[in-house]
Formats: C-alpha cells, structure tokens, sequence
C-alpha cells in the first residue's frame, strides 16, 4: 500500500507488509468462517471438502477485486470531493464491482464447465451476486478508508510533534549561541574595574569566563548533544562567579549534590537558564539579595535523575507561568523551551514542573529518567 505520508523506505514498506497481512488475514477469515457455515460434519469428510470447494468458487473473485478497490478509494480520499459525489462515486464503484464478480464468475465457469453452463449460472446468480457485490464493496471501501484516514492523522500527528521539537530546538540553540548580553556587559565591566584594583582576582574571573565560553561553543554543536551533570555543574559555578562579582554578598548559593549522579548524562545549557532566571527575576531585584539553591539526587523510587534549581525571591502566581513570556516575565529565558524540550526529548518521559506563590521564591524540577 502506498502511503499517505512521507516516511522512509523502510518504515513505508513495514507499513504495506502490515497492511497486506493483515488484508490476507482478513481474507482467509471469512474463507474459513463460509467454509464452517456450508459444513455438516455429520455427513463425512465429502460435505467438508465440498464446502471448501464451494468457499473457493465464490470467494476467489471478491478477494482478489478488493485489492483494486484500494487505490480507487485512495484516489476518493485525496480528492476530497462533497458527500453527495462521494457517495454517488461509491454506488457506481459498488455496481461495477458486482459486475466484475459476476464476470469472473462467467469466466472461470466457462473455462471448468463450459459455456452454456456457465450461462445458466449466470442468469441463476446474476441477481444474488449483484447485492452480494454491493455488500462486499461497502465493507472494503469504509475499511480502507479507514486505514487512509488513520494513516493521515498518524502522519498529521507526527508532523506537529516534529515541527514542535524543531522548534524546541531552534530556540535552544539560540540559547546555547548566546549568553544574555546583559551578563556580558556586566562581567566585562567588572573584569575591567578588577583589573585596576586586583589583577589575580581578575585573572581568576577571565579563566571562569573563558571555561564558560568554550562549554557554550561545544554545547552549540547539536541541541541533541548530552554532557554529564558535572560539566553543566562547572559551568555554571563559572556564571555564578561571575554573577558574584556584580552582585557580590548579596548572591548566595546552596549546593546539594550527590556525587553519584555526576557522571549522568544530561541536554547542555539545562540548568543554567534556570539559574540566571533566579539572579534576574529572584535575587537581582531584591536589596538585601538572596539564595540560589542547587541540587541534584538520584530518585530513589524510579532510579531518574531530579534535579532542583530554587530561590528565595519574590515568587509569583503560579497561574501566570502558562501565558506567553511577553505576558510573563517570569517565564524567563529559556523555561519556555526547556519547557518544550522536556515534554518532547527522552521519548516525552522527562518531566519539567515548575512551583511558586508571591512570596515563597521560584523552583523549576526536573526528572529525567533513567537510559
């Protein structure tokens, strides 16, 4: 069968094999099932094969004109003509298949029996062959207009989950193509007032902004890329250096890390934009500054990795996360996507939850499970 949809060779031609045996399978049931209603087993094993023999004679035409009647109803589907032609379409493609049958029938009769018996037949069954036709051709054409129409949701399915997960994508690699100008200027400005005050302090903050710049650049090769828990906890001990140098005691930070879960592999730039969303929406606007905590544990129940980014700051109601970033603020950058890219990546079984209220800070959770 060809499909409706463009999918690889292989996973097309998986697809036809399924849908023949299937159409096979179908076929040999009612084979089968009009053998066991013209049996009487009572009267011998001559009854059996004569109903075999009748089951062969009458079923052979149908099954075989039903592969034809697919491409006609794909033709139908495509077209997508109204109601009243559609149904006019399948009352003539239901007549011309009884009259095929009862060709088939005329021939093969012709070929065992002879002309003139397969003339009496003929006038005999004409009337009989021609409802059975009928009733034969409605069940073909809802069933393979069926398939068609699963076949085109599946293949609409696939496309809308694929053109959200590029989505994803693209804006994490806008994400990992850049840090927020924003820092930039800041820590840049900060290196240059370090330099004339404490220039091994400066030397430090210049080592921590170069380690943060090639983790970026390496991230940017796929957003499909995994690095381990270590490398995106470096990295962002290296912003969060930075971050300190602007806002100095006022940036406090907590660490709970258990050591079994560095070496688990993670999507890069996962917690640091949750991190910088703490600085500028939590910690930033805040006099007296405030906490970042950071944590990741091993889930003791489904053996995933969960990890917590958290501040202490202002919060917000939790209703207003679901709205778009430009009515949200909080929504913050990268959350949304992240957001996207957790219900999508690890087969749509990573979790990414997000909890707040005025008042009691901001925590995003992440789940990822196990490989």
């Amino acid at each position: 069968m060809d499909t409706l949809i463009n999918k690889p060779k292989a996973s097309a031609g998986s697809e036809r094999r399924r849908f023949w045996l299937a159409y096979a399978g179908i076929c040999l049931v009612s084979w089968l099932l009009f053998v066991l209603a013209g049996t009487d087993y009572k009267k011998g094993a001559w009854e059996v094969w004569s109903a075999v023999y009748e089951a062969s004679l009458t079923l052979w035409a149908p099954m075989l004109l039903g592969v034809a009647v697919l491409p006609w109803v794909r033709h139908l589907h495509r077209a997508q003509r109204g109601l009243l032609a559609l149904l006019g379409l399948h009352a003539l493609a239901a007549l011309l298949f009884s009259a095929l049958w009862l060709a088939a029938d005329f021939v093969l009769a012709s070929l065992l029996f002879g002309p003139e018996h397969a003339h009496a037949m003929l006038m005999q069954a004409a009337l009989w062959r021609g409802i059975s036709g009928v009733f034969v051709y409605v069940p073909l054409a809802t069933g393979f207009t069926a398939v068609l129409s699963s076949a085109q949701a599946r293949a609409s399915a696939l496309a809308a989950a694929q053109a959200e997960s590029a989505l994803a994508r693209a804006e994490l690699a806008a994400i990992s193509g850049k840090l927020n100008p924003h820092f930039l200027f800041n820590t840049l400005n900060s290196l240059i007032a370090l330099t004339r005050k404490d220039a091994k302090a400066a030397e430090s903050a210049l080592m921590h902004f170069s380690d943060m710049l090639r983790y970026v650049l390496d991230s940017k090769r796929d957003a499909a890329d995994r690095v381990s828990l270590r490398e995106e906890l470096d990295f962002v001990r290296d912003y969060l250096a930075l971050e300190s140098l602007r806002l100095g005691a006022r940036l406090r930070q907590t660490w709970d890390i258990d050591p079994a879960t560095l070496d688990d592999d993670i999507p890069p730039l996962t917690l640091q934009p949750l991190v910088e969303n703490c600085i500028v929406h939590g910690i930033a606007p805040k006099v007296g500054g405030g906490t970042i905590s950071i944590s990741a544990r091993r889930d003791a129940l489904t053996h995933g990795l969960a990890l917590t980014v958290q501040d202490d700051g202002a919060g917000c109601e939790l209703a207003l996360l679901h709205p778009s970033p430009a009515e949200n603020p909080r929504q913050g950058i990268g959350l949304g996507a992240l957001r996207r890219r957790f219900a999508l990546d690890y087969e749509g079984r990573a979790r990414l939850q997000t909890h707040t209220a005025p008042g009691a800070g901001f925590r995003v959770d992440i789940w990822i499970p196990p490989i």
